[in-house]
């Protein structure tokens, strides 16, 4: 390929929505006030931006809540000003749901890329699960109306209750679904203690919907 090609093919496009996908792995976000992005997400920016981060869970956009199990943060940084942020994470997958208002939906906090600075949220835990991962166990509930951009190993697969669930394969689940835990005894007993696979979210009810990844992901999202 020619270099002139190269540079071409591959400059952002003009243009379009405020969060517009350049690929399926990053994220471009024409900010215009404010947003909310993943700390550590930028790969770059083009504008007059300033970036604030934010580490606690305390009223407001603050940021999230740290697992019980990892002690670490899942943290936000706010990204103020006017021109293009472009976001990533670990190649993962990026998927863009636009919320209506009265719309909501609980997404495991490592898998929250961005939002607008409209959407509200707030952090829901689960309660421990004793030796298993706490991935999917704090959750970040996004209310609309704006738009949220979730990540995911590989594409995901949206399943209807009733359903279980590996917690560190579980993205995110509708706002009317609230899960319990559970533990299997013939899994315990088959791949042993060890194995996240023993316990499991448990969705009940006839309406809603689950989103599980073809990976397991575990603590500060390995």
């Amino acid at each position: 390929m020619q270099l002139d090609d190269f540079v071409s093919e591959n400059a952002p496009d003009e243009g379009g929505d405020s969060f517009q996908l350049e690929n399926s792995k990053l994220l471009d976000i024409a900010v215009d006030g404010a947003v909310m992005t993943k700390a550590g997400a930028m790969v770059a920016y083009e504008g007059d931006l300033s970036f604030t981060g934010k580490s606690s869970a305390e009223g407001g956009l603050t940021g999230f809540i740290k697992e019980a199990a990892s002690s670490e943060g899942t943290p936000v940084m706010e990204v103020e000003g006017r021109g293009h942020v472009y976001v990533a994470d670990r190649e993962k997958r990026i998927q863009l749901l636009d919320l209506d208002a009265g719309e909501s939906i609980s997404v495991n906090g490592e898998d929250v890329l961005a939002f607008g600075a409209d959407v509200d949220y707030e952090i829901n835990t689960i309660g421990s699960i004793g030796g298993a991962s706490a991935a999917g166990l704090t959750n970040v509930f996004l209310s609309g109306p704006g738009t949220v951009a979730i990540t995911t190993h590989g594409d995901p697969l949206v399943l209807e209750p009733p359903v279980r669930t590996d917690p560190d394969a579980t993205v995110a689940w509708s706002a009317n679904l609230s899960p319990g835990i559970e533990t299997d005894r013939s899994l315990s007993d088959a791949v042993g203690q060890s194995s996240g696979e023993t316990y499991q979210l448990a969705f009940e009810g006839s309406e809603g919907f689950v989103v599980v990844q073809p990976y397991e992901e575990g603590p500060g999202g390995q």
